[in-house]
């Protein structure tokens, strides 16, 4: 697949790629939790690494579903009759809840166990695709989307990705 070709909708709404981001969640907390611990001699500085890394995240997370209001959902077809948001976090970030949910997964990963990586990997690819698919949507519902996309070129983390 071309790196910006538009991935499939899976589903009306995009229901298929909730699905498969709530089996990669339960995969990385599932290896986080009953998998091999880091090494006796990085454990605490990871844990440390992985504890802020995952406040990051949820705080990243939590701005950006509350600027969204009632516009927030979990699919990636924007509601409709919902205003673009372009202010708070999203004049920094296009997708800050996708980042955040991520940067919480890398830090449960770091603070736990080397083997929550390769679910947090696959997470990150995924939710690289669904914003591909989101952001389809979005042109197609806000014509200055494509301004903002330009304006704003993180996608996940404020000065990062």
């Amino acid at each position: 697949m071309q790196r910006d070709a538009v991935p499939p909708a899976l589903g009306p709404r995009g229901e298929g790629w909730v699905v498969l981001q709530g089996v990669l969640l339960v995969a990385v907390v599932a290896t986080a939790v009953f998998g091999p611990g880091w090494p006796a001699s990085v454990r605490v500085p990871l844990a440390i690494l992985g504890m802020a890394c995952a406040v990051g995240g949820a705080v990243l997370a939590v701005a950006g579903s509350r600027r969204l209001g009632p516009a927030l959902t979990p699919l990636p077809r924007p509601r409709d009759s919902q205003a673009l948001r372009q202010d708070g976090i999203y004049r920094l970030v296009r997708h800050p809840i996708y980042g955040g949910v991520l940067l919480l997964a890398i830090g449960l990963s770091v603070w736990r166990s080397p083997w929550a990586m390769v679910p947090t990997l696959l997470l990150a690819a995924l939710f690289d695709r669904k914003r591909r698919r989101e952001e389809a949507w979005l042109l197609e519902a806000y014509p200055d989307y494509e301004e903002y996309r330009r304006r704003v070129t993180h996608v996940f983390w404020p000065h990062v990705w």
